[in-house]
């Protein structure tokens, strides 16, 4: 079993897709191990998306995902991670297949309605930013 981190971005939120997106994940197999609605602190923001910190647009990600509530996902099962990636579709909408979130509901690369880790280790590391230990299912 893999597990992995998965958020439903303001804009998803704010457009009432949470519903839609956790029913695609349970329907799809994956068992949703943690799950809450939060405002990201700034501190938080700036930690998840350090790795851009260099980059011109850091500044709009952070104020972005701070923006509105979001929603934290663990799942959990076979191929996670990547079956998650296929799930989500580009990040830029406009190239995302039809099925796919992005390509369903996203409407331009800044609000692509969600995140989804990149690999184990951001799985990883994402997990460990967003649950503590006691909010994970085993």
């Amino acid at each position: 079993m893999e597990r992995t981190y998965a958020m439903i971005k303001p804009d998803g939120v704010r457009r009432g897709l949470t519903a839609e997106i956790l029913s695609r994940f349970i329907r799809k197999g994956y068992r949703i191990v943690g799950l809450k609605q939060m405002i990201i602190p700034l501190e938080l923001a700036q930690n998840h998306y350090g790795e851009h910190k260099e980059r011109p647009f850091f500044g709009e990600l952070v104020t972005f995902i701070t923006s509105g509530p979001v929603v934290a996902i663990a799942l959990e099962g076979n191929g996670t991670i990547a079956g998650l990636r296929q799930m989500m579709g580009a990040t830029n909408p406009a190239n995302a297949e039809m099925g796919t979130f992005r390509g369903d509901f996203a409407s331009s690369i800044g609000e692509n309605v969600i995140h989804g880790s990149a690999n184990a280790d951001d799985a990883a590391r994402e997990l460990g930013l967003f649950f503590s230990a006691a909010e994970l299912l085993e």
